[in-house]
């Protein structure tokens, strides 16, 4: 009897093993930044916040820079599979799939911090009715800085979009690829993990990019100049979830993870220390060796955001949908 006493305890013993990290249910939480982006920075105090506050049976736990290995513009179609329960979004990367989401905001349209806060809750009513069409649920929302773009070169200064006509552009949309072709200029879009290579080999002269990043992807190592070309908005980075995995979820969960997502929006939506992040950027890439060059003159920047505005209507109408009366709904919360 002892012995069957010990093998029962044993086999106990063993299935409690066995049974106790099942009952603790991890969300991977999928981030395409890099680890030194300052929005990864703020998703890991998230996941610490939620993790804190759940005390561990149900915990997130971040994943950063791809290493899931699941590509950006792809997030639509692994998602709502379940391949990761939760990961950010974009909503220019996922043109492919929806095209409308790519016209609500194209970059550059929306040149002020003041236009800016006056569309956000325009577009995040967009996101939402776009994303639950999907089959995914916005649970939360990341800002992102009023970016200052620059053009960075490997081999001689650019500073006019004259000479940019001569050389090979990177970016990292669709819309910019037909805003800069509207320009004369040959741009192809190369996906910032390649950039590196891309810039070193000369697959590309020059690249398009927000100094405030330049850094985290070690742009100053292969661009020797740069020089400032137009002000960017865009719309946040998206916190998604499965919509049925969401609707599943015990309420107390739900409330933690979306407590946790106000106060990461609450953060992150400040911009007015933006211009005082780019000066400071620019110097630390200058202290790399970047030569920083005068800007792109008002008449070049005025004919970006010409071309641009174009654009949004020509993606819009491509598009088709819901687009056209999304671009509608942006234009109406700007007042134009």
């Amino acid at each position: 009897m002892s012995k069957i006493r010990t093998s029962v305890a044993l086999g106990l013993t063993a299935l409690g093993m066995t049974m106790t990290p099942a009952m603790a249910e991890e969300w991977r939480f999928n981030n395409f930044l890099p680890e030194t982006r300052p929005e990864t920075a703020q998703m890991e105090q998230f996941v610490e916040e939620v993790n804190a506050a759940l005390g561990g049976e149900t915990s997130l736990k971040l994943y950063s820079g791809g290493s899931l290995g699941l590509p950006n513009t792809d997030t639509l179609r692994f998602l709502p599979k379940g391949a990761v329960e939760m990961s950010l979004m974009w909503a220019n990367y996922l043109g492919r799939d929806a095209p409308a989401l790519s016209s609500v905001v194209v970059q550059g349209t929306i040149g002020s911090i003041e236009e800016f806060e006056q569309v956000i809750p325009t577009v995040r009513e967009i996101y939402q009715e776009e994303f639950t069409d999907w089959g995914v649920s916005s649970v939360g929302y990341v800002a992102i800085p009023m970016l200052s773009v620059s053009v960075f070169c490997r081999d001689e200064p650019v500073r006019t979009l004259e000479d940019l006509k001569s050389k090979k552009l990177r970016v990292w949309a669709r819309d910019q690829v037909e805003t800069f072709t509207r320009l004369g200029i040959a741009a192809q879009i190369v996906p910032q993990e390649e950039m590196y290579v891309a810039m070193k080999t000369g697959v590309v002269d020059c690249a398009l990019y927000p100094a405030l990043y330049a850094h985290t992807v070690s742009l100053q190592e292969v661009a020797k100049y740069a020089s400032y070309l137009y002000p960017m908005a865009s719309g946040p980075y998206v916190i998604g979830v499965a919509t049925d995995r969401w609707e599943a979820t015990d309420e107390s969960v739900k409330a933690t993870i979306t407590k946790a997502a106000d106060d990461l929006w609450d953060r992150t939506n400040q911009y007015e220390k933006d211009l005082q992040l780019e000066l400071d950027a620019r110097q630390t890439l200058a202290d790399g060796g970047v030569i920083w060059g005068e800007d792109f003159s008002d008449e070049d920047r005025a004919l970006v955001v010409s071309s641009m505005t174009e654009t949004w209507a020509q993606l819009a109408e491509e598009a088709g949908g819901n687009a056209p009366a999304y671009r509608e709904r942006v234009l109406k919360a700007l007042g134009r």
